[in-house]
């Protein structure tokens, strides 16, 4: 015969908080929480107002050198607090959240998302879908800090290449990565537009043979080494009164070399512009 069990039986019990527990090794921990999350959120969208995805959400406090755990399933259950909700208008609320749920001095959010955008092919409007990978991360200790990054598939030609060759240029996929802290709230289309103006070429989820000759053509035109793209990026940036600081990084996946070239840059509000 099989024993039913009830849920509610388990309630009563004084169950052991084994976290709670003291540890004597004397080592404060700055991060523990969970990682990983797939979870549905919503993000602005400029052209439709509003966009479904699914995150990668990371979660974290600080633990105290006294305490031998801390509690992992009131992470998620902020989370589902916030369940159609997580924007960044919230961060500092859920922020909050965190350290009080959790008593903890510092707390740590960061969620991680695939955008889509329609994109048009330049020649034949042949539509489709581009992805770009965004990333909403917040910190909140003596003070809060908030960032938005933004990743973006670009063509790229080398100007050396072009310039030494009989028969055309070798040119090549890169990933460029800009991160923002900014006053005021800003269209992530519209850094994904000025990053795609700053490289030799778009690049496009769909293109018929005229679209291919447009964009091998206009990368020709346009040859950049990826310290160009960097500080082209980082120029116009400079220039946006929004934005306080920003780090711009490019990564070329060469297609005759077996390695990437690579360029960083960084500026905050107390960096000179001729000093990037």
């Amino acid at each position: 015969m099989k024993v039913k069990h009830s849920a509610n039986k388990y309630l009563g019990e004084d169950l052991v908080d084994i976290q709670n527990l003291p540890d004597d090794r004397n080592i404060r921990i700055k991060k523990v929480g969970v990682k990983n999350i797939r979870y549905p959120i919503t993000v602005r969208d400029k052209k439709n107002g509003i966009q479904h995805t699914v995150a990668s959400v990371n979660m974290y406090v600080d633990l105290p050198q006294h305490f031998k755990g801390t509690h992992m399933s009131r992470f998620v259950e902020i989370l589902n607090t916030y369940r159609g909700d997580i924007a960044i208008r919230n961060f500092s609320r859920i922020l909050d959240d965190i350290k009080k749920t959790l008593d903890a001095k510092s707390a740590h959010l960061e969620i991680e998302f695939p955008y889509f955008i329609e994109k048009e092919a330049p020649v034949t409007h042949a539509k489709g879908l581009m992805e770009y990978i965004c990333r909403f991360c917040g910190s909140s200790n003596e003070q809060e800090d908030f960032y938005v990054g933004i990743v973006v598939p670009v063509t790229t030609l080398c100007p050396c290449s072009k310039e030494i060759s009989d028969y055309g240029a070798h040119n090549q996929r890169s990933i460029v990565t800009v991160n923002i802290r900014f006053k005021k709230f800003f269209w992530i289309e519209d850094i994904i537009t000025l990053i795609e103006k700053s490289a030799s070429c778009d690049v496009y989820s769909v293109l018929k043979r005229p679209d291919e000759k447009f964009v091998t053509e206009k990368a020709y035109d346009n040859p950049m080494f990826v310290e160009d793209i960097v500080r082209e990026i980082a120029s116009k940036l400079s220039m946006d009164d929004n934005i306080t600081w920003f780090t711009v990084e490019a990564e070329n996946f060469e297609s005759i070399h077996n390695h990437s070239a690579y360029a960083f840059v960084e500026k905050s509000a107390e960096t000179p512009d001729e000093s990037l």
